[in-house]
Formats: structure tokens, sequence, C-alpha cells
């Protein structure tokens, strides 16, 4: 493979967050000849990433102290979205006016979600990821499908592409993001929720039946994502469909990884935000209000093991 050409002006750039997404995009980024800085919560020795048969040492900068971060001109926001509030820390240290925030998360709504943790004069570029990757230790992310960072078309957007050009992220400008964030919701309403709660990879999807739910489920969001604005159809579906079909049966979902790992879920930015929409809405969306109500009960089941686990190792 030839080398990765190096840009004529290296920029500075910081990944807000260590998980698959971070790491996937701090790697790549990287290769660019980019100043990459990855900011973690904990300090890890490297970040390696396996891809198409090969693993990438990238030697990036990591920070886990917000006040040691220096300002950078383009900030990607990898966290969970329930974690944006957290991350606030960084934000206000990281950005000053004229640095853009472009917001890696699931989810709808991007834009609303982090402008209230970033200081006056930052541009946000809200964001979706097409990217099957999974984070199996710590500095550590295998990658299984997909490359592209799609964005609302634009100045920023222009701005993205040339700062990747010389990688192997793509960006992709869209004329109609309210359509593309929910035709991206759509690729992970089946295949986290499901994947999570049965603790199985993608391959139960090759299951007739389990493809049938996967599609009704797909179906109620499609009938709320019109409602909200979004250009949404039946071929959309079928779309997601196909995609399961094309990642690996290995393959997961970011909900699963978590899940497995102990970490809260994201299910009130994925599932909830189908629900609460439809009720928004007047659309009823039972399916999706089911797996709801089956994840909250996970993921208070994982929060209370964590605080037993906690307390058990603070005691002396």
């Amino acid at each position: 493979m030839p080398p990765t050409p190096v840009p004529a002006e290296p920029v500075r750039i910081a990944v807000i967050g260590g998980g698959a997404i971070g790491g996937f995009v701090a790697a790549l980024t990287h290769l660019t000849g980019h100043d990459v800085t990855l900011c973690l919560r904990t300090p890890v020795d490297r970040l390696a990433l396996e891809t198409d048969g090969e693993v990438i040492d990238a030697p990036v900068r990591f920070a886990v102290d917000p006040q040691t971060a220096e300002p950078a001109d383009w900030v990607f926001l990898a966290t969970k979205a329930q974690d944006t509030a957290g991350a606030a820390g960084w934000l206000r240290r990281l950005c000053r006016s004229g640095t853009v925030v472009a917001v890696l998360q699931n989810g709808i709504n991007h834009t609303e979600r982090v402008a209230p943790h970033t200081p006056d004069g930052t541009d946000i570029l809200p964001a979706v990821v097409y990217a099957s990757v999974e984070c199996t230790a710590p500095g550590r992310v295998r990658h299984y499908a997909g490359n592209e960072i799609h964005v609302p078309e634009g100045a920023l957007a222009t701005r993205l592409a040339g700062l990747l050009t010389a990688g192997r992220l793509k960006v992709v400008p869209v004329p109609d993001f309210t359509t593309v964030s929910w035709q991206k919701l759509l690729a992970n309403l089946a295949a986290n929720p499901l994947t999570a709660l049965l603790q199985q990879r993608m391959g139960i999807f090759t299951d007739p039946g389990m493809a049938a739910l996967a599609r009704d489920i797909l179906s109620e969001a499609a009938a709320v994502a019109r409602a909200e604005g979004a250009d949404v159809h039946d071929a959309d579906i079928d779309r997601v469909l196909m995609m399961y079909g094309m990642v690996p049966p290995d393959g997961g979902s970011s909900m699963l990884y978590d899940r497995l790992a102990g970490r809260p879920l994201e299910h009130e930015h994925i599932t909830g935000a189908v629900v609460r929409a439809g009720e928004r809405h007047g659309i009823r969306t039972p399916l999706n209000g089911m797996l709801l109500t089956l994840l909250r009960a996970v993921d208070r089941e994982i929060t209370t093991a964590g605080k037993n686990a906690g307390e058990r190792h603070a005691k002396p």
C-alpha cells in the first residue's frame, strides 16, 4: 500500500472519547499528518487500529486532564450521547473562537445537545458516522466495515472534507441532514437493542423471524421520522436490512459492546428518541416502547452492579 500523503498544513485536532468511534477516527485522522490528541478518562499505552487485515499503530498524543489540553482547530466529539455533559470540561478547554466541533454521536438533535457546553464563537457541525467498529481493549479498536462521515453540506463540510482528504475517512456532504440523521437512527434502531438484549452478534439477522421483527421496529420509526420532517420510506428500511446482512456475523453493535463491558447504554438517545417523538405526534410505537422498557431495566441492572462494585472497592 502506498504511503498516505501528508497535508501541506497540518492542523491541531482533538478527539474526545477513547471508545470505538473515537479511537477509529483518531487513528485514521492521524494518518493524514495532522497533530491529533485523544482525550480520555483513563490513560492508555497505545492506540492500535485493526482494519483491512493490518494493524495501524497511531502515535497520537494522549490527554486525561482537560486542564493540560491546548485549544484545537477541530474537535471531534465521540463520546456517547448521554455523556455529552461530562465532556463539558474538555469542550470549554479545547474550544476557542473559530474552533469547529464535529459531533460524531448517535441520535438526533446533535447541535442542540452540544451547544450549551461550548464557548461562544464555536462552530458546531452535526455528523453521523457509518462505521462498524469495536473497542476490544483500552486503546485497541477493531474495524469491521464502513468509513463515511455524513454532514450538512456547506462551508464547514467543505473544510472537513479538505481536512481529511489525504486519509481513509470519507466525508459526505448532504443537503437534508434531518433525513440523514433519521436514516442513521434507523440503522441503529433494530440492531442496537436486539443485539444488546439478546447478547448476540449481527448473525441473528440471518434468521427470517428476527429480520421480520427488525422490519416492524423500523416501520414504526419511519412513520415517526416522516412526522418529524424526514424523507424516509420503505426503501430506507430495505437498505438498513441489507446493511445488516453485509456486516460480518461476528460483528456487533455499540450497545451490545457497552452491555458486555458493563457500561451504561445509549437507549434514551436511540430507541427513546423514537418513542418520545412518537408521543409528540400522537403516533403509537408499541414495539419500540417495549424495547425501551427492557433496555431501561438492563441499564438499571448495569448501574446497580457498577455502584455495588465501586462500594466494595472503596471499603477498607
